[in-house]
This record gives structure tokens, C-alpha cells and sequence, in this order.
């Protein structure tokens, strides 16, 4: 067991309409963490994901999230502390880029305005926006900027967790590479502890400081990109790698 394990799986088990997905679960996540997992379609990448955030609850086991069993906090403030990011963005239409990048510091209402003006300049900035791009809305955005605010906006309150959901899945080749680039470099920059979501090995590997391959629901391998590619604990990920 990781002594300084950011996020740890306990004998989690999840269920979903009376069909095991994940039984006897455990993993534990050190904190400043870059993990990649990839998988084969419905093995529980995302499910595993979820329950971080408590977004999905295990049928037993239990989740800890720095140090503590978040079926016995309260949701709503552990959700603020972790950023999100999916393929689909979900950027409300209505609001300005500037906007949908300040929504949690806006609901805290902790900062004065000045403050969330440059906290939001700043993680646009970090993320590759300029600044005339702040007044837009969504819908004038490519998809690339599109997902760059759904990054801004997932780190703009300065969570310790930043979980994503195959996010860089609908965007062009170019644009894919160029978002792998910058959440590396993001992720360096600001020591995060990130959970990345994918389907593609190679991003898998170029990424992730450590990588998780499921199957079936269960850990076929969790180790560095060098050893997986040299030493391939399964079939499975051998098969995986070849790809």
C-alpha cells in the first residue's frame, strides 16, 4: 500500500443492474500522480473514475480521497475540489468563456471580483487561450477551444485532483496532440495529481507517469509506461501494446 496514496480503492466491488463490473478492487494512486488508464470498451475505466468523485457509489469497498472515506463527507464540497473534465465538455452555452472558467469560484463567492478576473485570465492563459477569447461564447469556439476551457474551468479552483474522461477523444489528430502537450506541461507546471481517462495505448503511454490496463474489470497491469512496454504482465497487454 502507497504510504502516500492521494486516492485509494479498498476492496471495492460495483454493480450495475445486477451485473458485476468490478469485484475486489484495489488501487492505490500517490499523490503528484499522472495515471493513465485504458482499457477495452465497458471494463470500468470510467466507472472507476466516478467514484472518485462520488459520482457513482460502490456496492461495498470503500474510496478514500485524501485520507478520507468519502461516503462519509460531503459530495458537493469534495466535487469542487476536483476538477472534471470530459469529452463532451458540457460548457453552458448561455454564459461567456470567461464565465463558464470563473462558474465555481462564482458559486463559492470566496474571492472578490478581482481576484476571480485573474484567477480566470490566468488558468485561460495556462491552458492556451488569449484574451479576447474571454468575451466569446461557446458556440464561436472550435473544438479545441472548446476543451481548453473545460480544462481552464476544472482548474481555475485549484483542486489537488484533476479526473478526465477520454478528453481529447473528439478532436482532430493536430489539435490532440497539441492538448497532450499542454496538459503535460500543466500538469508539471502545478503538480496535480491527474486520472486520464482513454481509449488510444500510445497516449496512454506518452502521458501517464504510471498506467493502469483493465479488463473485465480487473488490473491486468499498473506500472510505469517503460515496464509495461517491456515487460507485459498479461496477454492481454501484450496484445495492447502491439496495437
Amino acid at each position: 500500500m502507497e504510504s502516500n496514496a492521494i486516492i485509494r480503492f479498498e476492496d471495492v466491488c460495483f454493480s450495475y443492474e445486477q451485473n458485476s463490473l468490478i469485484e475486489h478492487f484495489y488501487l492505490s494512486i500517490p499523490n503528484g500522480t499522472f495515471l493513465t488508464v485504458i482499457g477495452s470498451s465497458g471494463c470500468g475505466k470510467t466507472t472507476i473514475l466516478k467514484m472518485i468523485n462520488g459520482l457513482l457509489q460502490p456496492k461495498s469497498g470503500t474510496v478514500f480521497v485524501e485520507g478520507k472515506d468519502i461516503s462519509k463527507v460531503n459530495l458537493i464540497a469534495l466535487r469542487r475540489k476536483i476538477g472534471y473534465v470530459i469529452q463532451d465538455i458540457g460548457l453552458f452555452p448561455h454564459m461567456t468563456v470567461a464565465k463558464n472558467i470563473s462558474y465555481v469560484l462564482d458559486l463559492e463567492r470566496k474571492k472578490q471580483k478581482e481576484q476571480i478576473q485573474n484567477t480566470t485570465q490566468y488558468y485561460a492563459h495556462l491552458v492556451g487561450l488569449s484574451e479576447e477569447m474571454l468575451c466569446r461564447y461557446p458556440s464561436e469556439l472550435s473544438g479545441g477551444q472548446k476543451q481548453r476551457v473545460g480544462i481552464a474551468r476544472a482548474l481555475a479552483a485549484q483542486p489537488h485532483i484533476l479526473l478526465m474522461d477520454e478528453p481529447f477523444g473528439a478532436v482532430d489528430e493536430i489539435t490532440r496532440k497539441k492538448l497532450q502537450y499542454e496538459i503535460k506541461k500543466i500538469y508539471e507546471e502545478l503538480h496535480l495529481t491527474v486520472v486520464f481517462i482513454t481509449h488510444d495505448i500510445k497516449e496512454a503511454l506518452k502521458l501517464g507517469t504510471k498506467v493502469l490496463v483493465m479488463n473485465c474489470g480487473k488490473i491486468h497491469q499498473y506500472d510505469t509506461p517503460e515496464k509495461i512496454q517491456k515487460h507485459p504482465a498479461t496477454e492481454f497487454v501484450k496484445q495492447l501494446i502491439s496495437m
